[in-house]
């Protein structure tokens, strides 16, 4: 009998027949599969398994039209948050080697960066911490498929290696977290062929060279931001307004300091071709709509910077009905992150009307696993989520811009983005400076627990810093009065 049964365990270890027995049994598998390697599938998967589930991801990266590929950890670990971040403060860097001669330090000018050695750390590390996400997986017993997934039916992917072999996952819960991907203008002529996106920029070998950033997102603001401050020569193209969906009076602070440290812009425009020289150099091809005129000159490198797509071609999402936006392509889903169909969830950018932020992908999928495995009932909370846009004078938000808060509540009734009526509650919170991530970090704290304008004024600040400012915010734009600081 015990022959019998070692040689039973032999024939089910056999990975194809081991899932053709259990999906005939009508058992799945897994009691979650995560359909993408991201910040918030990875998230839910880890967070899933602490309640000793039998749990699996599947992850596979496509490479970009120009043949970029990287590891597990999805856009923020390897073609998002991190290496910007990590480049921007190469930017950071080469601004305090200028400032620093004004301090006495005796620095030999003009400066030189050199994009290898700066490209080499960045991308070693973000390789460290792919290796690291599949040593956490592998910690936490969570399988993990090097695969590109394709629904069968509702419980059943169908997964394909890079190689072409095939693998069935059957699963009780299935959760979507494939991101998205950056949008090529395929209307444009030559885009595709010739331009990157910032799914390439990050693992260039090479300096890009004099750069062309088309678009006016915070990806094309950042990238720009810090090309402009290791030297290179970057102009960013924009057809309408900077950093759409944003307070505008800060975006226009933005771009304005931009231009003052060295970048240029190229307003109103819009690029109707890319072309091949002989001399390799891009010539790129606009109209400016301002004075009616076609324009062109010639670039190393042209970087496409013109919003994200979600990343569902190849899901097969329509078989099983899991029903999307038709002019977004994202997947619509409920206050629990559930889609149209029992038992398939989504989170992450790929998720319709949710911002699209690392944080919050990794905050929602850790509340669906809590939800699903460990009998909590707490929905993630979409309000009043703080951001940064870490263009080279960093821009930090919490809240309603002025804009949406005037839509919101009518311009009579709002001062300085407070609410002018009872306890003057905090609608959103602007500010533009250095480390504004870490000032709006906290000041973040306070508009989700409804902090009103008088409880900041109370706030005694840290002397002297740049959040300090937050709390002697008394004069407004009604006042019609000069707003300059004068004193410390």
């Amino acid at each position: 009998m015990a022959a019998l049964w070692r040689r039973r365990e032999r024939l089910l270890g056999v990975s194809g027949l081991c899932r053709t027995v259990r999906a005939l049994s009508g058992k799945n598998e897994y009691d979650l599969l995560v359909i993408g390697g991201g910040s918030g599938g990875l998230a839910c998967a880890k967070e899933a398994a602490q309640f000793g589930r039998q749990v699996a991801v599947l992850d596979y990266v496509e490479p970009s039209p120009q043949g970029t590929k990287w590891g597990l950890g999805g856009t923020c670990v390897n073609v998002g948050c991190i290496p910007k971040k990590l480049m921007h403060q190469a930017a950071l860097l080469g601004s305090a080697l200028k400032d620093a001669q004004h301090y006495g330090w005796n620095i030999a000018q003009p400066v030189h960066h050199t994009w290898s050695v700066m490209a080499q750390a960045v991308q070693n590390y973000v390789k460290s911490l792919n290796w690291g996400h599949r040593v956490q997986l592998q910690d936490k017993k969570v399988k993990y498929f090097n695969m590109k997934g394709s629904f069968s039916d509702p419980h059943t992917v169908r997964g394909l290696t890079k190689a072409g072999k095939e693998s069935i996952v059957t699963a009780e819960n299935i959760v979507i977290a494939t991101g998205g991907r950056p949008k090529y203008p395929m209307h444009i002529a030559g885009a595709l062929e010739y331009g990157i996106t910032s799914d390439d920029l990050f693992w260039l070998k090479e300096s890009p060279g004099k750069t062309l950033v088309v678009g006016a997102s915070y990806v094309s603001l950042e990238c720009a931001g810090f090309l402009t401050g290791i030297g290179l020569d970057t102009t960013v193209m924009m057809r309408s307004i900077p950093l759409r969906g944003f307070d505008q009076q800060m975006a226009s602070l933005v771009t304005e300091h931009m231009e003052s440290y060295g970048t240029k812009f190229l307003k109103r425009c819009f690029p109707t071709k890319v072309e091949k020289l002989e001399s390799n150099r891009l010539q790129v091809t606009w109209k400016n709509t301002d004075l009616g005129t076609e324009e062109t000159d010639s670039f190393d490198t042209v970087m496409w910077a013109v919003g994200r797509a979600p990343d569902t071609e190849t899901l097969n999402l329509e078989a099983v009905g899991v029903k999307t936006n038709s002019e977004t392509g994202k997947i619509i889903v409920d206050a629990s992150e559930a889609t149209s169909v029992p038992h398939i969830y989504a989170v992450g950018d790929i998720t319709e009307g949710r911002p699209e932020l690392t944080p919050t992908a990794i905050a929602a999928g850790k509340l669906l696993a809590q939800r699903l495995f460990g009998q909590s009932s707490e929905l993630m909370d979409y309000d009043n989520v703080p951001t940064t846009v870490f263009t080279p004078l960093e821009y930090g938000c919490v809240g309603l811009s002025e804009e949406a808060a005037v839509q919101c509540y009518g311009s009579d009734n709002i001062e300085m983005v407070c609410l002018r009526e009872r306890e003057q509650r905090i609608l959103g919170l602007h500010f533009i400076g250095p480390n504004a991530g870490e000032v709006i970090q906290g000041f973040a704290l306070g508009i989700k627990c409804g902090a009103t304008y008088p409880q900041l004024m109370k706030t005694v600040g840290i002397h002297p810093t740049c959040a300090e400012e937050i709390t002697k915010l008394h004069i407004t734009k009604r006042s019609g009065l000069d707003a300059t600081v004068t004193g410390c």
